[in-house]
């Protein structure tokens, strides 16, 4: 079947564009993406939180200069019709802005946007995940703004989930340069501790991920204490459970860190209601007034 991506304002087959070599994006890694998700629910394809995904694409390229402007609504709808064009309805969605051509390392004035979308199912196979505390911390937000997801970031996202996976773990668990525990290489982190969620404070440190708020919002409808705080490792492993969650993970539970399991059975846990109550939410089984 033919491949469809939206690019330059145009929908065009995917084997139809090419790359430019001299992008600073390709060289540089400028550039700033984002990840949505779609479902089938019973109100039909729905694109979960479409707005504020692209609010955020376009703040990330106001924090770094790149100088790119568009209707929000108008890129909502061309992502729903790349969908239309890809007959996809549980999916993934990757709009991408990369920047023009330019060596000298000075903020290129030409920026353009790319949406391409595949079909994407469970993260992990819904399992726990064995973790490790990662030697590679999250880089220092004096050195580029870590609250935007800027393309060249991820670099070093691809070195701790590598060399987690190497030493034989599913995934990283990240610290900031202050020692203090971050996130993973693509998701934001919760443990519970006494029935209580706590997560690493919002500051220049963590993206604040779209899904982390959801499910703060979920937990206060559901009369759950969440607080926001710095947590160090020693307080992450000693907790009662733990989850992340992500646009394309969605919430997923940790079973354990550097091979100490958590004490407490993930399915009997606070992350677990909100698992559930999350997937419920994407699929339109389930509102609340707070988080719409």
């Amino acid at each position: 079947m033919k491949k469809f991506i939206y690019s330059k304002g145009k929908f065009v087959e995917s084997d139809s564009t090419g790359i430019d070599i001299f992008s600073q994006s390709i060289h540089y890694g400028f550039g700033v993406f984002e990840g949505m998700r779609s479902y089938i629910t019973d109100h039909g394809i729905k694109i979960f939180k479409a707005k504020e995904h692209f609010e955020r694409l376009l703040k990330s390229c106001e924090k770094i200069g790149i100088p790119f402007k568009a209707d929000i609504y108008d890129l909502i709808r061309a992502s729903y019709h790349l969908l239309e064009l890809n007959k996809l309805d549980n999916a993934y969605i990757r709009p991408i802005v990369t920047t023009g051509r330019g060596m000298d390392l000075k903020v290129n004035d030409t920026a353009e946007i790319t949406i391409i979308a595949w079909e994407w199912d469970f993260y992990n196979g819904n399992k726990l995940l064995s973790t490790c505390i990662s030697p590679h911390r999250r880089p220092s937000p004096t050195t580029s703004p870590i609250n935007a997801k800027i393309t060249g970031n991820y670099i070093n996202s691809i070195i701790a989930t590598t060399d987690a996976v190497n030493r034989g773990f599913d995934d990283a668990i990240q610290l900031d340069e202050r020692g203090y525990v971050a996130e993973t290489p693509g998701a934001n982190l919760f443990c519970e501790k006494d029935g209580i969620i706590y997560t690493p404070a919002v500051s220049d440190y963590i993206l604040p991920g779209i899904t982390r708020n959801t499910i703060i919002k979920i937990a206060h409808s559901l009369e759950i204490e969440v607080v926001e705080k710095n947590i160090s490792p020693e307080e992450f492993i000693d907790a009662d459970s733990a989850f992340l969650c992500s646009t394309a993970a969605e919430v997923v539970g940790i079973g354990s860190v550097d091979n100490i399991p958590f004490r407490l059975n993930f399915e009997d846990s606070v992350g677990a209601t909100l698992q559930r109550a999350y997937k419920k939410l994407v699929l339109d089984k389930l509102s609340y007034k707070v988080i719409i």
